[in-house]
């Protein structure tokens, strides 16, 4: 476990990573005796002098919500991470690929929330009739520390978030059964990845109802009108300045982004 003053030196490093664009040694070996706990307080500070500066929480992400990722993590569960309104882009964007360090792209579905949600005992059930929207997206995941990574580098660095982008057609979630919304993600007109998002825990809306009764337990809710991104249904792509990313998700149309 971290002293205070660890987790803080912590989270100072982490937002000198993401001014300068310089990724930092990793936390777990700066700091040995780092703990899970540590790691999300550490993320707590982190956002906390992100909003100080004049970033506002939109919602939240969740990562590993795959069996096979959460082996290579060593970890039983998911994790999370916060999303920030200054890194939500909409379909078409332009997007600078030096604003971030070692960016991937994730084919998703967000859940936009039309009431607030809390646990405890929050189950799939209670989360779709919580929810008032799904809509396709994409996250840009990035690391602003070296590599390889332990599971406390990833949570404390906000669960290796570093944008969405939204777009395709926006359904309500008893539209169509939303475990078996297909998409592909071509990059530079190349298909890189499909999935089905069934692959997500069985059910998209099982990692958010997972959220719920985690953030239950420092106090916290998910608000109407957040959004969450419910994990990734496809393996991470790396992109660079230069790629154009298409993601088709079929009948729910598409999400074009291009990196500058």
């Amino acid at each position: 476990m971290l002293t205070d003053e660890e987790r803080q030196r912590a989270a100072n490093d982490l937002m000198r990573a993401e001014q300068e664009r310089k990724p930092i040694p990793q936390l777990s070996r700066t700091f040995p005796n780092i703990e899970i706990e540590d790691a999300y307080r550490i993320q707590d500070l982190w956002a906390e002098k992100r909003i100080a500066k004049g970033a506002r929480v939109v919602g939240h992400k969740i990562g590993l919500t795959s069996r096979a990722m959460q082996l290579a993590s060593k970890m039983t569960e998911p994790d999370y991470g916060r999303i920030l309104d200054d890194a939500l882009y909409n379909d078409g964007a332009q997007i600078d690929a030096n604003s971030f360090l070692k960016p991937r792209l994730e084919v998703e579905l967000a859940f936009i929330m039309g009431e607030d949600l809390e646990g405890p005992g929050t189950r799939i059930y209670d989360v779709m009739r919580a929810t008032e929207f799904v809509v396709p997206a994409l996250e840009i995941i990035d690391y602003r520390t070296d590599v390889p990574r332990a599971i406390t580098d990833t949570i404390a660095d906000n669960a290796a978030f570093g944008a969405i982008v939204v777009g395709g057609r926006t359904i309500r979630p008893m539209d169509v059964d939303v475990r078996w919304i297909g998409a592909t993600l071509s990059k530079n007109g190349t298909i890189e990845e499909s999935g089905v998002s069934a692959a997500i825990m069985g059910h998209p809306a099982a990692g958010i109802a997972w959220l719920v009764n985690k953030l239950h337990r420092v106090g916290a809710k998910l608000q109407k009108g957040q959004i969450v991104l419910g994990g990734s249904f496809t393996r991470p792509v790396d992109i660079a300045a230069g790629d154009v990313i298409h993601a088709d998700y079929g009948s729910l149309g598409a999400i074009g982004v291009s990196f500058k």
